[in-house]
């Protein structure tokens, strides 16, 4: 499956957006800033609250245990953020579509670019690559963009070495080590 850097980008600050605990706006602030999304204006309590709204109803789409959930999810999400498509090439970057209008706010932003990029896995049939980390008390969202659709892991580097390190330690107690 192919994915075009901007959607690899907008899946990436979907899954941060998940994954991160909202608890105010410097927290806020620091998403925002990660994720390099400019053009949004002082961030105040309205937009928090509208961002965890954005966070809730995309959670919903990965979640979704069949397609046509996901579709009816991300079609009443994309409605709404008022989706306005247009090339850009701001800041350097190559030309590229954003799918919020002019002046949208942060909610709007994600709900457009995230709804859209969602979206576009969902056309490819590849909703299945929206998944949650296997490790027990885990639960972090990721997608899945390895070639076999293998990945369990939200991060092989703490979640899965940690899993692998203690089934290689259970087989060394099993076998007398």
């Amino acid at each position: 499956m192919l994915i075009n850097h901007d959607t690899r980008r907008t899946l990436d600050s979907v899954v941060d957006l998940l994954n991160t605990d909202l608890d105010g706006l410097p927290a806020l602030r620091g998403f925002a800033g990660r994720h390099e999304i400019n053009g949004i204006g002082a961030l105040g309590e309205q937009d928090l609250a509208a961002v965890r709204s954005i966070r809730d109803r995309l959670t919903q789409v990965f979640d979704a245990q069949d397609a046509a959930t996901a579709a009816g999810l991300l079609n009443a999400l994309v409605a709404e953020a008022g989706t306005t498509p247009r090339l850009t090439d701001h800041d350097g970057h190559p030309w590229h579509v954003h799918y919020f209008a002019p002046g949208a706010s942060l909610a709007e932003h994600l709900a457009a670019d995230g709804g859209m990029a969602l979206s576009f896995l969902l056309v490819e049939g590849e909703l299945e690559r929206l998944r949650r980390c296997a490790a027990p008390g885990c639960g972090r969202a990721f997608v899945d963009l390895s070639r076999n659709r293998s990945r369990r892991y939200c991060d092989g580097r703490t979640c899965g070495n940690r899993l692998h390190v203690a089934a290689y330690r259970a087989r060394r107690r099993e076998a007398g080590d």
